[in-house]
């Protein structure tokens, strides 16, 4: 039987990601010797055993990551900082340490600082999920087929780089590195800037008066259900999300506004032209996402 590709390998945070991570991996058995499960909350973590999701569960990260040749952090960017430093400490030497989070410039730079010397750091990003959460919203075959991206830092060792891309590839996943700064900026616009639509979409409909509200949800189109369904999404994942890539996500919010007050002029003024060439560009759009099986 060959080698496993992580010893002991800890997944700090077991939502949505970080079960949907431990539901794969018991789709390929021998990848993970033994599976450390971590979460602060004890609701969750007991919920995690019951699903016998792992082979070990501990509420103290710092302890979990004890004799862990790898670490995954699982949980919002946000508490990533607290994190990095509660554990850094109890990293075994060349442990390699990644994440599932969206904005990989916060990662960086709350994370790395904290990293011991001996200890590779690898940030990486499963472009995949839905709007659930905890430990019963995990999915195995999440990752079938989508995007990992990672953004290693300069100088990061290229085998432990390697390690976690192979995890993610026998997840199902196709990877694929860029830097920290250019990946932000095309998160922005595929995801972030999307998701800020979606919340403001919703808190406008709820914001209506009664009667036009009931209406609303009553004769929901597929456009605002969709819409709704993004909403749906963990809060504090995305608050920490908004604020750790405020920067690209702004820059793209001006160049949609700008676009969007365009259209609108077009709307108002009848110019017909104009609104035809913007809906036929989406549908390009539509169909190259369909041709590359990403839709």
């Amino acid at each position: 039987m060959a080698e496993p590709l992580f010893n002991r390998l800890a997944l700090i945070g077991i939502g949505h990601i970080g079960a949907s991570i431990a539901g794969a991996l018991a789709l390929h058995p021998g990848t993970v010797g033994h599976l450390v499960i971590a979460d602060a909350n004890p609701a969750h973590l007991q919920r995690a055993e019951e699903l016998h999701l792992g082979d070990e569960y501990v509420a103290d990260a710092a302890q979990a990551v004890q004799g862990a040749d790898g670490v995954i952090l699982c949980t919002p960017v946000g508490s990533f900082a607290a994190l990095a430093e509660a554990i850094a400490p109890h990293l075994m030497p060349g442990c390699v340490l990644s994440d599932v989070g969206s904005t990989k410039q916060s990662v960086i730079r709350d994370v790395g600082p904290c990293v011991p010397e001996a200890v590779h750091f690898v940030p990486a990003h499963p472009m995949a999920g839905t709007e659930f959460s905890g430990p019963d919203a995990g999915v195995p075959h999440l990752f079938e087929g989508r995007w990992c991206l990672l953004t290693p830092p300069e100088g990061t060792h290229e085998a432990a780089v390697n390690k976690i891309e192979t995890l993610w590839k026998t997840l199902g996943a196709r990877t694929a590195r860029m830097g920290a700064a250019h990946h932000d900026r095309v998160l922005a616009i595929v995801s972030h800037l999307p998701h800020l639509i979606a919340f403001t979409i919703c808190g406008t409909a709820d914001d209506l008066a009664d009667e036009t509200r009931e209406e609303v949800l009553q004769f929901a189109a597929t456009g605002f259900r969709d819409f709704t369904r993004i909403a749906a999404s963990d809060p504090v994942m995305w608050r920490d999300i908004f604020v750790n890539n405020k920067e690209a996500l702004l820059e793209m919010f001006s160049r949609f506004s700008e676009d969007a007050q365009a259209m609108a002029r077009a709307v108002r003024w009848g110019d017909t032209d104009y609104i035809e060439d913007r809906i036929n560009h989406s549908r390009k759009i539509r169909k190259s996402l369909i041709d590359i099986k990403q839709a």
